[in-house]
């Protein structure tokens, strides 16, 4: 594996382990665009959008959009957008998470957000991140601060092969029973059920009694690695979607203005529906979309014509053929790691790629030197959907659904391909620099 590959790829993976929540990823991205030049415009503010001007926005500390202006009218080059999520399934901690068990351990109340491979998430060092609200000068200014605790915290603990024969063959596992991480044993350094906020007030060196809320996860401690005989493949958790979001990210960083208005938009909650202010079937898309155009002076007509003119590449990862379940793909289109981006297509319209649209992608492709494959579910799976359709509903542009093909999908640590991030980020210079 060359070492210029190597090299972006261990940015990926820094990134990613830097990122543990959505919060996380969005406050990463925003320093990443900063520092390339974009200025950051608030939604609630007056907007005087110039030609070739670099600018994002950020929703609810958890989506984002950036985009470079056009530098030719709107209505005759419309938006080139490429679209992710910020997102990952995982555990969310509940409010008044202290559970005391016989006066000696303290565990954590927590469920199951959006649909993880629970079984990896136990035996495993885990920590905690997510953003933390503060009283503020008054109940509409809340000072929110992002917290990410940076140690191994808790763990959820398997039973014993011993007390349980049958593990082996196979065991359901109760979300609200089996799955709390075990936090401490009880002691006297934390008042009883304020284990969790003695450690937080602890971390952001605030008084308890000034925490009002939180959304918190837990996360993996360890970090994502390279691996493979030939360095081929990256271990970690969270490449679906942060490995698009990051490569989205970077290539809109690095693009230069065109005649065309480029868009990065980076949605959240797509692993619970998506449908939230902030996920992709809302109006945040689409209103900033007509906000642009309404501040570089085109009426309605113009900017549906802008909008019939333009672009969506939706960016979720797939699936490959998997080496131990090869009946599991497709009898012809079975993508393998590393051979290219996958273009993903339904009958039932749950990836929003026709022919035409397809069509463009592999054109894309082609002209960035890549290869390209095709995924398609076998026709007695139901497979999933992305954020792509979800989009079509409320913008109707030309999309297409593509991807990386990656093993072990929303497991604690999914198995993706160094060169097929390499391909991606190719594809989308290319995209925004046509």
């Amino acid at each position: 594996m060359e070492y210029a590959d190597i090299k972006e790829v261990q940015e990926l993976i820094d990134y990613i382990y830097a990122s543990p929540t959505a919060y996380h990823a969005v406050k990463n991205a925003s320093l990443l665009l900063q520092r390339s030049g974009f200025t950051e415009i608030k939604e609630e503010e007056p907007w005087n959008l110039e030609k070739g001007g670099k600018y994002f926005i950020v929703k609810n500390q958890s989506a984002l959009i950036a985009f470079i202006v056009g530098s030719e009218d709107l209505e005759n080059h419309g938006f080139k957008i490429i679209a992710a999520h910020t997102d990952s399934p995982g555990f969310r901690i509940k409010p008044n998470a202290d559970i005391e068990v016989e006066n000696s351990y303290v565990k954590l109340n927590t469920e199951v957000y959006g649909g993880p491979i629970l079984n990896t998430w136990m035996d495993r060092p885990l920590s905690i991140a997510g953003r933390v609200v503060l009283k503020g000068q008054d109940p509409f200014s809340p000072d929110i601060r992002l917290l990410n605790m940076e140690k191994p915290l808790v763990v959820i603990p398997n039973l014993a092969i011993h007390m349980n024969r049958d593990v082996n063959s196979g065991i359901k596992l109760n979300r609200q029973k089996h799955l709390l991480p075990l936090l401490a044993l009880v002691n006297d350094k934390f008042e009883k059920g304020e284990y969790l906020l003695g450690i937080i007030s602890q971390q952001l060196s605030v008084n308890k009694e000034d925490i009002l809320d939180f959304d918190l996860y837990l996360y993996e401690f360890e970090k994502g690695k390279i691996v493979g005989a030939d360095s081929e493949f990256i271990s970690s958790g969270r490449l679906d979607d942060l490995s698009m979001v990051y490569s989205g990210i970077k290539s809109i960083c690095g693009a230069k203005p065109q005649k065309t208005t480029s868009i990065m938009v980076c949605f959240d909650n797509e692993e619970v529906g998506s449908m939230t202010k902030q996920g992709a079937d809302s109006p945040m898309l689409s209103s900033i979309l007509e906000r642009i155009a309404i501040n570089l002076g085109k009426d309605k007509d113009e900017f549906y014509r802008s909008i019939a003119k333009s672009f969506i590449i939706s960016c979720d990862l797939g699936h490959a053929l998997h080496p131990n379940y090869q009946e599991k793909s497709d009898p012809v289109n079975r993508p393998i790691i590393n051979e290219g981006p996958i273009i993903k297509i339904s009958a039932s319209q749950s990836y929003t790629t026709d022919g035409v649209s397809g069509a463009v992608y592999k054109e894309v492709c082609h002209n960035a030197g890549i290869p390209v494959q095709t995924f398609v579910n076998r026709s007695d799976e139901r497979g999933g959907s992305t954020i792509g359709p979800i989009s079509s509903s409320h913008v109707n542009i030309m999309s297409v659904d593509m991807g990386l093909a990656i093993l072990s999908m929303h497991s604690i640590r999914e198995l993706g391909g160094v060169k097929d991030y390499i391909y991606a980020l190719r594809s989308f210079k290319e995209f925004y620099d046509l």
